[in-house]
């Protein structure tokens, strides 16, 4: 819908001066509505012509009067026509604030705040959309965002238009450099900051997306798994409190479902269910992802499930087992590692690698099974395991190679030795 602008100029003989001069004001109306301010100029009244809206007479003062009116009355044509040119919605004070200047000031989108209610909204969807880890990880990339403001620019927040390309850049340099940071974890803040980019072009606060020629690539981590015999040994220890029993058990759950610890802790008795084949499944959603897992329970994994079937506290909360806090958990299992003589920096979500590598994948189950009941959206994901594989492979083949060199001396004096054709 066009919204056409009327301008008229009136004289305000209620606001004469003691000198005999009113001023001269500039109405607008855009449907239906009017607003009005001063020109700035001041007539008597007698020299002013209602009909004309003009200063009478052709002397040099009536000329530069009257084309100062005419200036403005160009004015509010060309802002009128910016404002259709944008697809504006255009309302009679929007107009008005334009040209006294204060449409740039009022309508100002500065960066933090947009951040900052942002993370308002993801908070109030913790547990319904998204984890208390996603929280925690975009409050530290608007911590980030914010220390490189003032380092860079020297200021506590700047205007959302004033990000582009290089304020991109800067701020990739800026966390490696300043922060320390490694590049994937670079990479993750820097897309966690795209996303606030994204809600900005969306609601038109962004004309330009400064991330268009900004293309990071994520280095791929070899990630720590438990060897069997390490589950073994895991199984067997003999540890001294409940607690870390408690801990273990829920861990070895994990490396025999797959689930990741958000999701063992919110999992529920009720999604304990029979599958397809009549035996007992976990039928959940992923919390980080909302991505459906269907996994068929091992033996192992139902044992523990039965462990906990009477548990006072998962019978109150109606969880399927009793899980600590993440940083409890990983706090036990470092006393574990030490205990079992785990050589490795064991954490809860190693668990998960170890479902997908040493109990799944390596036992010949195909890897798109293995994605299914890990919840992922894209196989590729999955694919990462099968590498690691390859990379134990490797490993293990190095670990022949250095065998059969020492020995190989020994084998050149057999008679009947290796024969390789």
């Amino acid at each position: 819908m066009i919204r056409t602008v009327c301008i008229n100029f009136a004289l305000k003989k209620s606001k004469t001066l003691k000198d005999g001069t009113a001023p001269v004001y500039l109405r607008l109306t855009v449907a239906g509505e009017r607003v009005e301010f001063t020109t700035r100029r001041y007539i008597k009244p007698e020299r002013w012509n209602v009909d004309q809206q003009k200063m009478t007479g052709t002397n040099e003062e009536a000329r530069v009067f009257n084309h100062y009116l005419k200036t403005l009355e160009q004015q509010v044509y060309d802002e009128h026509r910016k404002m259709m040119n944008a697809n504006a919605n255009i309302c009679v004070e929007d107009l008005k604030n334009r040209l006294l200047g204060k449409e740039q000031k009022e309508r100002q989108k500065m960066l933090i705040p947009i951040f900052k209610e942002h993370n308002k909204r993801l908070q109030l969807l913790i547990g319904k959309e998204y984890s208390q880890g996603t929280l925690t990880i975009f409050e530290t990339t608007f911590r980030h965002v914010t220390e490189f403001i003032q380092w860079q620019y020297r200021k506590s927040d700047i205007d959302i238009k004033t990000v582009d390309h290089e304020f991109i850049t800067s701020f990739d340099f800026y966390l490696r450099s300043e922060c320390n940071c490694a590049n994937n974890t670079t990479v993750k803040y820097v897309k966690n900051f795209k996303k606030i980019i994204r809600l900005c072009i969306a609601n038109g606060w962004l004309d330009k997306d400064p991330f268009v020629n900004y293309k990071p690539k994520v280095k791929e981590v070899v990630r720590d798994f438990l060897t069997k015999d390490e589950i073994q040994a895991m199984a067997d220890a003999k540890l001294v409190t409940n607690r870390v029993r408690q801990v273990r058990v829920i861990f070895l759950f994990s490396c025999f479902t797959g689930l990741a610890y958000a999701d063992v802790k919110k999992l529920k008795r009720s999604e304990i269910i029979k599958g397809i084949d009549g035996q007992q499944w976990i039928f959940t959603s992923r919390q980080k992802t909302e991505t459906t897992s269907r996994i068929p329970l091992l033996p192992t994994a139902l044992k523990i499930l039965e462990k906990y079937e009477d548990n006072p506290e998962c019978l109150h909360h109606d969880k399927a087992l009793p899980v600590l806090s993440n940083q409890k958990m990983n706090s036990y299992l470092k006393e574990i590692a030490d205990a079992v003589g785990i050589n490795k920096e064991l954490t809860f979500h190693i668990a998960r690698h170890t479902f997908a590598t040493v109990v799944t994948l390596s036992n010949g189950v195909s890897i798109e099974s293995v994605s299914k009941m890990l919840g992922h959206r894209n196989i590729r994901t999955t694919q990462h395991y099968a590498k690691i594989l390859d990379a134990k492979v490797s490993e293990d083949m190095a670990v022949l190679k250095e065998k059969l060199r020492v020995t190989e001396s020994k084998l050149s004096k057999i008679e009947n030795g290796y024969h390789i054709s």
